[in-house]
């Protein structure tokens, strides 16, 4: 008797766990669909869009949740996961800097992929990367928040082929991107997530299973996007 009942204790928390993943999952998903509809105006030729938000502006945990547009209706491409942002959080709007910790909020294209390996699947515009290949984070240099392969007078830089995964995947976030504009950040890129506690220095980083499926499924003819911010500051509208 004492064993049925203990199976009983963990059947009923098994299913108590499930019910409340559920609906954890449930709410994320509503937060993700409520904020691409606050920001529809600036996602109207977006096909695809990555959205990644956090309940507080200072944590480096957010919530990620891919949705991809099928008959001027969002659905969703990967249910909610949890990944990695910069290590102070968001920044407000516009109050991006470089070197202060905090991903950018806003409305970015993705860009070009860098890979250790060569990639086959993807249609990503992507090459392999060298040990030749940096991104520049010299606000002081005319090459500043740009690719640069080869020798550079910059005084600081990304190298992309690093010693560990991190960079394994990494896809541009275009943030001061066009125009660029100094001091307000660089290097913002969409990369993995290799270690925990999982905070950048303002990059957004997921683990890898999650970033090949997003890699091989991202389509430049669906001109995908990312959204990024605290939940609050997004469901607002950007």
């Amino acid at each position: 008797m004492k064993y049925l009942n203990k199976l009983l204790i963990l059947f009923l928390m098994i299913n108590t766990a499930n019910s409340v993943f559920c609906q954890i999952n449930k709410s994320a998903i509503k937060n993700a669909l409520l904020i691409v509809e606050k920001n529809k105006n600036l996602l109207e030729n977006v096909g695809q869009v990555l959205v990644v938000y956090n309940y507080k502006p200072e944590s480096f945990s957010a919530v990620f949740v891919a949705l991809e547009k099928k008959e001027n209706h969002w659905i969703v491409k990967q249910s909610p996961i949890l990944v990695g942002i910069g290590k102070k959080g968001f920044a407000l709007p516009l109050n991006k800097f470089e070197s202060d910790g905090k991903s950018p909020t806003g409305i970015f294209k993705l860009g070009k992929l860098f890979s250790y390996e060569k990639q086959n699947k993807t249609r990503l515009e992507n090459q392999q990367t060298t040990k030749e290949d940096k991104w520049i984070d010299d606000p002081n240099s005319a090459d500043y928040n740009k690719f640069i392969r080869g020798s550079t007078t910059a005084e600081s830089f990304e190298n992309l082929l690093l010693k560990n995964d991190a960079y394994k995947y990494c896809v541009v976030i275009e943030y001061n991107i066009n125009p660029i504009i100094k001091g307000k950040g660089s290097a913002i890129f969409f990369h993995l997530a290799i270690k925990e506690p999982y905070f950048t220095a303002g990059c957004v980083a997921i683990k890898e299973e999650y970033m090949k499926l997003m890699v091989n499924w991202l389509d430049p003819k669906q001109n995908p996007t990312i959204i990024m911010g605290n939940l609050d500051v997004l469901k607002a509208g950007l």
